[in-house]
């Protein structure tokens, strides 16, 4: 019923001037709406809505990610606009913060200001 249909994206914020900031300044997305309820941004044809809450619970897990095509590139860049990719116990990552999976894929984890952890992905 909904494989055609168009996904969207939720995280939460508590602090919408800061959120706003950090997905405009640091992640380059472009606002669309600023309603009462909900930043709403263009990422990449997909809307995300960062919903305004007086509290945020940051799930343990990733809550929204980006495949980017040159990881090194998307990480450096985003470290030049203060952006601190996590480091997890038992994980190697190399001196970026960049996991290979087994299949040879690559992520690294940061947080947006809630302490939502978002994530980049490339194919190798």
């Amino acid at each position: 019923m909904l494989a055609d249909a168009t996904p969207i994206c939720f995280v939460a914020t508590a602090d919408a001037a800061r959120a706003r900031a950090f997905y405009v300044d640091v992640l380059g997305l472009e606002l669309v709406e600023d309603s009462p309820f909900a930043l709403v941004f263009d990422a990449a044809g997909t809307m995300l809505r960062v919903q305004k809450v007086e509290a945020v619970t940051p799930h343990p897990y990733t809550s929204l990610g980006w495949k980017v095509a040159n990881m090194t590139f998307a990480v450096e860049a985003l470290v030049e606009r203060g952006v601190t990719f996590e480091r997890f116990p038992g994980m190697t990552q190399d001196a970026l913060g960049v996991w290979s999976t087994p299949s040879g894929a690559k992520v690294a984890w940061f947080k947006d200001p809630d302490g939502n952890l978002l994530s980049l992905t490339s194919d190798g």
